[in-house]
C-alpha cells in the first residue's frame, strides 16, 4: 500500500513522465523507472519496471492520439516497427529479468549516453516529410524494429528514446514525425513488456494508476511544446539529446552508488 506522500509524488513524476512522451516521444520508463525507485520508494527496481510498463503503454496511447489528430504519424512505417518490435521485446524480456536490477539500470544508463551523443552529431539534419512504406526502406523498419524491440524488453522500457532515431535512420524522416510515430511502437513495446512482468506479480497497480493520471496532464503539455519547437531547426533534437544524456548520468551515477 502507498502512503499519501507517495501518491502525491507519483502523481507528480507522472507528469514528467507524460510531458516527455508527448514532447519527444520517449523518456517513458527511461525517467518512470528511476523516478519510482529514487523519488517515489519502490524498494524492487523489477517492480519499477513492470509498473512503469503499464503506465508508459496508457499514457503512449493517448499522446499518441494527440498527434494523430495534427497528421503527424506515418502510420505505415510505424506499425511494421511496432509489429516487429514486439517480436523482439517478448524476448528481450526473457533475458532482462534474469540479470541483476542494479546492472539493468546501469547498462540503460550506458546506452542512453550513446544515443544522446549520436543525437547532437545529427542535430542540425532536417529529414523527408513525405516519407512513406516502400520495399526499399522496409528491410530497414522492420530490422530495426526487432533489434530495438528486443533492447526495449531487454530493459524494460517503452523504448521511445531508441525508437526515435531509430526511424529517423531507417526512413529519413523528420524528428516530429519520427517522435509523432514512436508513440506506436511505444504503446506496444510497453503493453507486451507490462503483459510480461504483469504475468511474474511485478507490477504495483495503485501506483500505475497514480502515474497514468499525472502523465495525462503532463502529456497534453507535452505535445503542444513539440508543436512549438519543430519547426526551429535542430531545437527539438537539442531537446530530445539534452534529456536522455541528463538522465543517462544520473542513473548511472546512481546504479554505481547502489551497486
Amino acid at each position: 500500500m502507498m502512503t499519501m506522500a507517495q501518491d502525491l509524488l507519483g502523481l507528480i513524476c507522472g507528469a514528467m513522465v507524460g510531458f516527455s512522451l508527448g514532447l519527444v516521444g520517449g523518456g517513458g520508463s527511461v525517467l518512470a523507472v528511476p523516478l519510482m525507485v529514487y523519488v517515489v520508494g519502490v524498494p524492487s527496481a523489477h517492480v519499477a519496471i513492470g509498473t512503469s510498463a503499464v503506465a508508459v503503454a496508457v499514457n503512449a496511447a493517448f499522446n499518441l492520439s494527440a498527434h494523430a489528430r495534427s497528421g503527424n504519424v506515418k502510420w505505415a512505417c510505424a506499425l511494421v516497427f511496432a509489429v516487429a518490435g514486439m517480436a523482439g521485446a517478448f524476448v528481450g524480456t526473457l533475458g532482462g529479468k534474469m540479470l541483476n536490477g542494479q546492472k539493468l539500470l546501469a547498462l540503460f544508463a550506458i546506452l542512453m549516453l550513446v544515443i544522446g551523443a549520436l543525437m547532437l552529431r545529427s542535430r542540425s539534419r532536417v529529414g523527408t516529410s513525405g516519407v512513406h512504406l516502400n520495399w526499399s526502406n522496409f528491410p530497414a523498419i522492420a530490422g530495426l524494429g526487432l533489434a530495438t524491440g528486443m533492447l526495449s524488453g531487454f530493459f524494460g522500457i517503452g523504448g521511445g528514446f531508441l525508437i526515435v532515431p531509430a526511424l529517423m535512420l531507417a526512413t529519413g524522416m523528420p524528428i516530429l514525425n519520427a517522435v509523432s510515430s514512436s508513440l506506436v511502437a511505444v504503446t506496444a513495446f510497453g503493453a507486451t513488456t507490462a503483459a510480461s512482468y504483469a504475468y511474474s506479480g511485478l507490477v504495483a497497480w495503485q501506483l500505475a494508476g497514480v502515474f497514468v493520471a499525472g502523465g495525462i496532464i503532463g502529456g497534453l503539455l507535452g505535445v503542444h511544446a513539440a508543436r512549438y519547437l519543430a519547426p526551429r531547426r535542430g531545437l527539438l533534437n537539442v531537446v530530445f539529446a539534452a534529456i536522455i544524456i541528463c538522465v543517462g548520468i544520473y542513473m548511472l551515477v546512481h546504479s554505481l552508488a547502489l551497486s
